[in-house]
């Protein structure tokens, strides 16, 4: 039986640690038998981990890495925390056995700390994402995907893309039937639509309060619907467009049209959450020329579609 070692180091995540134990554990064979065999295991056999609100006790210890078909790394609430010794160790012996590892959310950090994903792709919570790339400029971190999986190693973002990474592993062993049986436990579809950009609040690029950027910045957020032009921004700021680029980029970081799309976008969001209005009027109503220009751009920036995005995220109160 696929043993999965599931490693429990203090200040562990409850959710990121339950997920893969459920998910596994819900995959059962044509036959009935249990498809995988899961351990959570620790620095110590029998060490007491603390997870916030509650403590543990994994019964097992690193030695139970060395006999894993899989390893699964959740993620940690305090990110400045080191390796536990011996850990990194562990787990760069498994690697070289051939034993898949994989991480959820946060716990990229403690698979790149061991510098097995350096020159990979690889993945983590959004929010996280910059600090990961940050702390290790070797990995190539892509914010805006559920799951990265680059054979032997895996990363997944936020927790419940454990789920989505976990069904991919149960796929990839024993079959689409055997994966879609433990989605419809998990009450979780096989593959999900869109990446983690979906789920990514796309805040306008700030300008500090003062900057002579600022009115420029209410007013075109109070007239984003319209057909605006580059001439157009520059002539409501009283500048050349040259002048109106070089100010807005040192301030904003980013181009006026750039900040104009981000900003239609954002208020299609809204609408698509609140509103049962249909596609096209509410391509119309944040700005966009078409409603092929508006699903082109909304794609682009959120990973999703419209349709998509609406069915994930309008709440049951809208009208």
């Amino acid at each position: 039986m696929h043993t999965v070692a599931v490693l429990a180091l203090d200040q562990v995540i409850p959710f990121d640690l339950s997920a893969p134990i459920d998910t596994f554990g819900w995959a059962r064979l044509p036959d009935g038998r249990p498809a995988y065999r899961t351990r959570v295991c620790s620095v110590t056999a029998d060490a007491e981990v603390s997870a916030g609100a509650f403590t543990l006790r994994a019964p097992h210890g690193l030695g139970t890495l060395a006999e894993a078909d899989t390893i699964v790394l959740p993620g940690r609430s305090d990110l400045s925390l080191p390796l536990p010794p011996g850990v990194a160790e562990a787990l760069r012996a498994a690697a070289a056995n051939g034993t898949r590892i994989a991480s959820v959310c946060v716990g990229a950090f403690v698979f790149a700390a061991t510098g097995l994903l350096d020159g990979l792709r690889a993945t983590t919570h959004w929010r996280a994402a910059a600090e990961l790339a940050a702390r290790h400029p070797a990995v190539t971190v892509d914010p805006n995907v559920l799951y990265v999986d680059n054979g032997q190693f895996l990363t997944s973002a936020g927790a419940a893309a454990a789920l989505d990474m976990c069904l991919h592993m149960i796929r990839r062993d024993h079959g689409s039937a055997v994966a879609a049986d433990a989605a419809r436990l998990s009450v979780m579809p096989l593959e999900r639509e869109g990446g983690q950009a979906q789920f990514i609040v796309h805040a306008q690029p700030p300008a500090p309060a003062g900057t002579t950027m600022e009115p420029l910045l209410a007013w075109l957020e109070e007239n984003a619907e319209r057909e605006l032009t580059l001439e157009d921004i520059a002539v409501e700021a009283g500048t050349s467009t040259r002048t109106l680029n070089r100010r807005f980029r040192e301030q904003t970081g980013t181009t006026p049209l750039q900040w104009l799309h981000l900003a239609r976008v954002r208020r299609a969001q809204y609408l698509l959450e609140t509103t049962t209005h249909p596609v096209e009027r509410i391509a119309t109503q944040a700005g966009f020329g078409s409603p092929t220009a508006f699903r082109e751009r909304f794609k682009r920036v959120v990973g999703t579609s419209p349709q998509a995005y609406r069915r994930a995220f309008r709440g049951a109160g809208a009208v």
